[in-house]
């Protein structure tokens, strides 16, 4: 299926993209940094047969969540990022980090009881050669949620958007879930979610999850129930709707594109805008940041899906965790 847009269609998109510049998007989840080692490997150490990595230079980035809330910040839009990172010395490398990114910190809780969740890649001659995990995945602590909350409170009423970052590192938990949808209700804002498969029974009555289609069928097999045979793409997407009592279903399908579900029965078909795949890293990152800054610039759902499948079409051409910027953006649209 090729993937074009009318001239009326593009000329409506780069409408859309400008409105990125004033939207503020709420970005709730697992703050995760991203550290990188960057090195050589040129032989094998006489101690056991391993590389050595002739270690060259170093780098961080936000990560988790705050991936995403750097993707909206990469688009012009304003993120506003809340959860819990630890008082270490890696929660202050996360926190000027971000600070140099230019995102706001305010929704930044410290927990002197749990370590910053760090993710250290071990890169090599192009080649990711090992990484490490430091983290604790058990919940974070009702008063925790609660300093969430009330950061919600304070701000909920100028976001346009709402997105749930789901990690699984102990910030997504049902109470939490519950009060801020009930909140984003009540001030009429859309709630995204970036499912982890083990929670999607947290999940109901959002506007819309992003799972991929891995993601689609563990969610399915957990909240409706194992199958004998595999079920239709169709099938897992109404069958998530009607039982989370969702507004939409947008599932992306790798090189296969989107297909997205809504209310009365419709699908759309979004074909991939990948014109060559170096990375995947990130690219669910990129499409709910993308949606959300569509939809908070007053896009449909299904104009939203598109632009944030022509954003996933970039970032998957670049190698590593990488962002989309507006310039890069209009120009993918104007070349659809």
């Amino acid at each position: 299926m090729k993937n074009t847009l009318t001239a009326a269609e593009k000329k409506h998109f780069l409408e859309i993209l400008e409105g990125f510049k004033g939207a503020h998007v709420l970005v709730i989840g697992d703050f995760i940094l991203d550290q990188f080692v960057w090195g050589s490997v040129s032989r094998i150490s006489p101690e056991a047969p391993v590389p050595v990595v002739d270690v060259k230079r170093e780098s961080l980035m936000p990560g988790g969540s705050l991936n995403v809330a750097h993707n909206i910040r990469s688009l012009a839009g304003a993120a506003y990022p809340c959860g819990v990172v630890g008082r270490d010395l890696y929660g202050r490398m996360l926190l000027k980090t971000i600070r140099q990114q230019g995102i706001e910190t305010g929704g930044i809780i410290y927990d002197p009881t749990r370590p910053t969740t760090v993710k250290t890649r071990v890169i090599a001659n192009s080649q990711q050669m090992v990484r490490f995990d430091r983290e604790k995945t058990e919940d974070v602590s009702k008063n925790d949620l609660l300093k969430i909350l009330k950061f919600v409170h304070e701000n909920i009423k100028r976001m346009d958007v709402v997105i749930l970052e789901d990690y699984g590192k102990g910030v997504m938990q049902p109470f939490l879930l519950r009060e801020v949808v009930k909140l984003a209700k009540k001030w009429k804002k859309p709630v995204l979610v970036d499912p982890k498969e083990k929670h999607f029974d947290y999940y109901k009555g959002v506007t819309c999850i992003t799972p991929n289609r891995k993601e689609a069928y563990g969610g399915y097999e957990r909240t409706i129930g194992p199958w004998h045979k595999t079920p239709e793409l169709e099938k897992v997407g109404w069958a998530l709707m009607k039982k989370l009592r969702l507004e939409s279903v947008l599932i992306t399908l790798g090189e296969d594109g989107m297909a997205l579900f809504e209310k009365g029965g419709k699908i759309t078909r979004v074909p991939t805008a990948a014109r060559e795949v170096y990375d995947v890293s990130g690219a669910g990152d990129t499409v709910i940041a993308t949606l959300a800054l569509s939809l908070a610039a007053g896009a449909k759902m299904q104009e939203a899906a598109k632009i944030a499948n022509i954003a996933a079409g970039i970032v998957v051409g670049k190698l590593g965790t990488a962002t989309v910027s507006p310039a890069e953006l209009r120009e993918a649209v104007r070349k659809v």
